[in-house]
């Protein structure tokens, strides 16, 4: 009997000093590495859509809409008097109006990382502190003043045209009686 609660005694003290040097262990070393800014940290905030308007000779030649998602540091954005969004949306409105060689009928003049960076390097900027790490795009079209026309157009004449009438079958119409 003395021997077995002297093996229990035993097992219960070398099991408390396995745990105790476990923890002392993986306390020194840490438990794993820094996570990368890409993987964790970080939220993704998404943008409702933009649309500026983009004006050429004098007039409006389509509009540009966007829909961005941006990396923020949860502790930064909290940091902020105005609404980060606003920020964004006065930066895509920004750097459209300040680049009219940007033709967006042409996709060859178009540079997406030059728009992304541009964006995220002037809001950091303007903030005096890293807030966007990255920009990201969900959507980007460009609709010109005759492509929404036409679109206008269509949907105004499929609401005017009247549906055809069927007859049931069996059902005819009779002479009207004199």
């Amino acid at each position: 009997m003395i021997k077995v609660i002297a093996i229990a005694v035993w097992i219960c003290a070398a099991t408390l000093g396995a745990v105790f040097y476990s923890f002392q262990a993986a306390g020194e070393k840490g438990v794993g590495e820094k996570p990368k800014p890409m993987l964790g940290g970080l939220d993704y905030v998404k943008t409702d859509v933009i649309s500026v308007p983009l004006i050429r000779d004098s007039g409006i030649g389509g509009y540009f809409l966007a829909k961005l998602v941006y990396t923020v540091e949860p502790e930064q954005i909290k940091k902020l008097s105005i609404p980060a969004e606003a920020l964004i949306t006065d930066q895509v409105y920004t750097y459209l109006y300040s680049n009219p060689q940007i033709d967006f009928s042409k996709k060859a003049t178009i540079d997406l990382d030059a728009f992304r960076a541009a964006i995220r390097d002037a809001i950091n900027t303007r903030v005096g502190a890293t807030l966007v790490h990255e920009v990201l795009i969900d959507q980007v079209n460009f609709l010109s003043k005759d492509e929404i026309r036409d679109n206008w157009l269509r949907r105004r004449q499929d609401s005017t045209t009247p549906a055809p009438e069927t007859a049931k079958p069996g059902e005819t119409e009779a002479p009207p009686a004199h």
